[in-house]
């Protein structure tokens, strides 16, 4: 009988594995974020991965590349419609909404970190399941939340240890200013549509802010002497965004005007920011972090007429800069040590003492598996431990166990009942040298 072969499976085209050794970059990052996050006041808030298809489509706008070219769109078997969140914003809204936090104190300061889906063509930087952390801030007009949010993200990179960063923003106006630069817009492409691209040609009609974001490079060169939008904001408008820049001038940012800024979101208002790299402001793709004000989307999904203004940042993007910069991540625990073990007798007695210690602070590594201290000892080394415990046979009688002195190989017996303490000791002596 002919021997079954086996397919080898792949992970799905754009999506990425996060690795053992990658996990040290995205511990630091989710536990900056998290004390970051909650020391400025903004609760964590979770939202489902799928959402209904028509919040996307009302959202975020039927004349973007999301809608248009990158959900993943689901029919389940009873008939709904449903979408693999790619941003995060809609369904943070719907749930401010759904959950009544119109009755919480306001603004309401929500913070999320998580998956999300675009198809899109794969590219470095830029993958079809990608994480971001975002912040939001519903329920207050005031252009000082705009700057705390600018300000959360940049703080974030710099205790990541990420340097030489630049903002861009800009103001979209409202409403009210809003249609006056739409027509001009209009009247400055209405000539140069040979020149676009064909996206672009059908935006004209639909939402020409959107030519100013895109990134072909016929459009980009038309883009820079297109009609800028500062020109045209209405007073309400002009205010905001002056309060908004005497903010950071006052925080000491390193921000500048780009007068294209648009974003490629269809519910943005008034602010709109980028954090990018400094050897990358000139590069589309680059962005760390960025956002906006969206003073319209709660009411346009349904809810009372609420100002809101958030933001978001991309995690793989800022691992990738992390390793291109030669930015360490954290290594382990503190207080690791390795346990080795020698005999039926120790094996079963180790993982009642690898427990008490963990529960007296200390995070232990073992290879339970093996039953050679040499190869135990090699794995310990590769950990690169101050310390290894070598429990065999005669001291799981006697109820002591062996403390090994990795860098000296010196070696000490100790009552199992003393371990904790003269491991302390040890260390504490360690640090002091």
């Amino acid at each position: 009988m002919p021997k079954r072969k086996f397919r080898q499976f792949h992970r799905p085209k754009g999506m990425h594995d996060i690795l053992p050794d990658e996990w040290p970059y995205w511990r630091k990052i989710y536990k900056t974020l998290s004390k970051l996050s909650e020391d400025y006041g903004f609760s964590r808030i979770d939202t489902p991965i799928l959402e209904e298809t028509d919040l996307y489509l009302r959202s975020t706008g039927e004349g973007t590349d999301i809608v248009e070219k990158q959900m993943y769109n689901l029919k389940t078997k009873g008939g709904d419609y449903l979408t693999l969140r790619p941003e995060g914003t809609p369904g943070i809204v719907r749930a401010y909404i759904e959950n009544g936090m119109i009755g919480m104190s306001q603004p309401v300061k929500l913070y999320y970190v998580g998956p999300f889906f675009r198809y899109e063509a794969p590219q470095h930087g830029r993958y079809r399941e990608f994480h971001q952390w975002g912040l939001e801030a519903i329920g207050g007009s005031s252009p000082v939340l705009d700057a705390q949010i600018i300000f959360v993200f940049y703080i974030f990179l710099k205790e990541l240890g990420i340097k030489n960063l630049s903002i861009q923003i800009n103001s979209i106006g409202c409403k009210e200013c809003r249609p006056g630069y739409r027509r001009a817009l209009v009247a400055y492409y209405k000539y140069k549509k040979a020149k676009l691209c064909s996206d672009c040609r059908r935006r004209l009609g639909i939402n020409p802010l959107r030519l100013l974001d895109c990134k072909n490079p016929s459009c980009q060169n038309l883009a820079r002497e297109a009609p800028q939008v500062l020109d045209y904001l209405c007073d309400d408008c002009k205010s905001h965004f002056k309060n908004v820049l005497e903010f950071l001038d006052e925080l000491e940012l390193p921000y500048f005007l780009n007068p294209h800024l648009v974003r490629g979101l269809d519910y943005y208002t008034k602010t709109v920011f980028e954090i990018l790299p400094e050897e990358g402001k000139d590069l589309r793709q680059s962005a760390l972090a960025a956002g906006g004000r969206f003073d319209n989307l709660v009411e346009f999904l349904g809810g009372k007429p609420t100002p809101a203004v958030g933001g978001a940042l991309g995690i793989e993007r800022v691992i990738s800069l992390m390793k291109t910069r030669n930015i360490r991540a954290e290594k382990g625990k503190k207080n690791q040590i390795f346990f080795a073990q020698l005999g039926d007798l120790a094996k079963k007695k180790s993982l009642k003492i690898i427990e008490k210690l963990r529960k007296s602070g200390f995070s232990v590594i073992s290879a339970l598996s093996k039953d050679s201290i040499k190869s135990q000892l090699k794995i310990a080394n590769k950990y690169e431990v101050d310390f290894s415990l070598i429990l065999g046979h005669k001291e799981a009688l006697e109820e002591k166990i062996i403390i090994r002195d990795m860098n000296t190989g010196i070696q000490e017996v100790v009552k199992l009942n003393d371990l904790a303490k003269k491991l302390r000791q040890k260390m504490r002596r360690r640090k002091r040298v």
